[in-house]
């Protein structure tokens, strides 16, 4: 069953208010607080490259406090063990037996800080649970609940003695993006509060962890032409076939950008997805999945600029999509 234009409507009314709620937090950073939003709704993982002190922790705070849900901050270091991500079973001499203690990925919104500084292996830690939202410990399952989702930084200076993140762990994010520095106004306002300490600040929920469950439910349900569909696909196949291009988007990437498309579309009220839908999100969805030619990044060549050039070169469908 596709969505309907009354519930695409108010659809777009609670995200705006969840927005708004998180940007009383979060000064001047709507279209990444969009883009975060985004990718919970689309049941998805954000990363962000980007410098110390931009308000990364205050958006995954923010988000878990408008939705009512449970945050958590884990610090990547060297001699973080995968343990101390997921959590580990501790013999208990009262009962006479091990039980498991849960890690701070058993939250709703959480904060991989410089997930970077990690070894593989404590890196490899959140591979299943990004996946299936569930670890393995000891051979015993463990659900870490709805919604879930990791939003992990890295640092894009001093990356001496850090582990590069490999391409099929970065392939387990949905988007990739930047928050950057306020301009001048937000700067200001930001100021102006500093009396008050970023973690002492408590915003009110708008939604339920429930409510967000619903929603990604019924995102998935907006309607796509199979246009639009062929549009995507030959916008990923494209990227495989660029010359600058050695390894190009998966096939799971292209399922992120369906996903993606169809939640931004029920953002703008729309029970249908427009190949304008496809462009705002190729960037951010495809850009971190792309391995380059060492040639052409020795010639400056990036991945924004390639999907750039694709987004030129592949010709989206004449025809308006409608409502199913």
């Amino acid at each position: 069953m596709s969505m309907t234009p009354e519930q695409a409507t108010r659809f777009a009314e609670i995200f705006n208010r969840v927005t708004q709620n998180v940007e009383s937090a979060l000064l001047g950073k709507t279209r990444v607080i969009q883009l975060a939003l985004t990718a919970l709704l689309s049941e998805g993982h954000l990363l962000l490259e980007d410098f110390p002190g931009t308000g990364k922790t205050s958006l995954a705070r923010a988000i878990a406090q408008s939705v009512r849900g449970v945050s958590s901050r884990i610090q990547f270091t060297p001699d973080l063990l995968p343990g101390d991500v997921t959590g580990m079973s501790i013999y208990d001499q009262r009962q006479g037996e091990f039980v498991f203690h849960q890690g701070p990925v058993f939250a709703n919104i959480v904060l991989a800080d410089e997930i970077n500084r990690a070894s593989p292996k404590t890196q490899s830690a959140l591979l299943e649970v990004m996946e299936e939202s569930r670890v393995t410990v000891d051979g015993r399952t463990h659900t870490v609940g709805r919604p879930f989702m990791v939003i992990a930084t890295q640092n894009p200076v001093e990356q001496a003695g850090t582990y590069r993140l490999p391409e099929a762990q970065l392939d387990r994010f949905i988007m990739k993006t930047t928050l950057g520095y306020p301009d001048h106004r937000a700067t200001l306002a930001i100021l102006e509060g500093a009396g008050t300490r970023s973690h002492d600040s408590v915003i009110p929920s708008v939604i339920t962890s429930e409510n967000v469950v619903e929603l990604a439910a019924l995102a998935q349900t907006v309607h796509v032409e199979p246009t639009v569909l062929d549009y995507i696909a030959r916008l990923v196949e494209a990227t495989r076939s660029a010359p600058e291009v050695r390894l190009g988007v998966s096939v799971r990437g292209a399922l992120a950008l369906v996903r993606t498309s169809k939640t931004w579309a029920a953002v703008h009220g729309r029970s249908y997805v427009l190949p304008d839908d496809v462009k705002a999100l190729a960037g951010v969805v495809l850009t971190h999945r792309l391995v380059l030619d060492p040639e052409a990044e020795f010639d400056g060549v990036t991945p924004d600029s390639v999907i750039a050039q694709l987004l030129m070169d592949v010709k989206p469908p004449v025809e308006r999509g409608t409502d199913a």
